[in-house]
């Protein structure tokens, strides 16, 4: 089924079902007021979800209105847990390029994650907004999952059914601050804004055959002011599975119910395909010519992230976004 969160007065929106053209919507109350409340009560919940997914999918709701993108919030306008992992090897290289370091060897044998911030996300089609240019704007294009609740010392074996839905985001990240914040040796922060995520989260099995052992191998495509930057595939390039990143992650802790894990950005080996963020092709482009060329985000500027099915129709959405002057109070 997917879902999706209408804004509204209330921080965590208003829960509906949307159907799987993604062209109309069905609210819920009657189950549960926000996608929060229908994770914390799951098992409950998703039955009755899934009945009214299966029906306006076929027409036969009354009360079915137009979905519209621009009127919806992150599936989770907020959350206990933002973990963002990091898996794919070839964003993973290029990025240690741009450090001037190797690759941690620690890399190898498990997830690398850090805690984001999640008091608030932006909408899938809400501005970026952007003090500063010369922090240097990123978008980070990747997949993420919702989980329920997860106890504490789960292992890879049985992580994959905690995985109750899927999502793509929109990892935001301000370039220019990250080498002084690491330097501290306290991770990331100022350097992290808010992410944003797709319309639409989907369970796992309106991906098909395309999801597979905790992995999605299909291309997240990004366009970038209008031309294609890049369509990697999911699979390709990642060394760990979500499967193995919610073990890491509740290794010594359990996770909320409602918990967003990310997979980080994805890359792959092959570079014709494109990259999910401007910093990978910098460095792409330092080695090849000496030198970066394309310049990080400027007001104005216009990403939008979104992933296809076989045939050809939208999975979940578009994460729209452009870049908006903001001016400090």
């Amino acid at each position: 089924m997917k879902l999706a969160s209408l804004k509204s007065r209330a921080p965590d929106a208003r829960l509906v079902v949307v159907s799987r053209d993604l062209a109309n919507a069905a609210a819920v109350p009657e189950i549960a007021a926000s996608l929060q409340a229908a994770m914390d009560d799951w098992a409950r919940c998703a039955p009755r979800l899934a009945a009214v997914y299966h029906s306006l999918t076929a027409g036969e709701r009354p009360d079915a209105f137009p979905f519209m993108p621009r009127e919806a919030a992150s599936p989770l306008p907020r959350a206990y847990q933002w973990c963002d992992g990091s898996v794919y090897l070839p964003h993973m290289e290029r990025m240690s390029r741009w450090r001037g370091l190797p690759v941690p060897e620690v890399f190898f044998r498990e997830p690398f994650v850090y805690q984001g911030g999640s008091d608030g996300f932006l909408g899938p089609t809400d501005p970026i907004p952007l003090v500063d240019e010369a922090w240097g704007l990123d978008f980070e294009a990747e997949l993420a999952i919702v989980t329920d609740e997860v106890p504490l010392g789960t292992s890879a074996t049985i992580a994959a059914p905690h995985i109750k839905l899927v999502m793509l985001c929109n990892d935001v990240s301000l370039r220019n601050l990250i080498p002084p914040e690491l330097d501290k040796g306290f991770g990331f922060y100022q350097s992290k804004p808010a992410s944003a995520f797709s319309p639409v989260a989907v369970t796992p099995d309106e991906l098909g055959s395309a999801w597979k052992d905790a992995k999605l191998s299909l291309p997240i495509v990004t366009t970038f002011n209008g031309t294609e930057f890049g369509r990697p595939n999911c699979a390709v390039g990642a060394q760990f599975s979500f499967a193995d990143i919610i073990a890491h992650a509740a290794k010594t802790r359990a996770l909320a119910a409602g918990s967003i894990i990310g997979s980080g950005t994805v890359a792959n080996p092959d570079i014709s395909l494109g990259t999910s963020c401007i910093a990978e092709k910098r460095v792409l482009e330092t080695l090849g010519s000496g030198k970066p060329i394309t310049p990080y985000m400027r007001h104005g500027d216009r990403v939008r992230i979104e992933m296809f099915d076989a045939a050809g129709k939208s999975i979940f959405g578009a994460i729209d976004q452009t870049v908006a002057q903001y001016a400090r109070s």
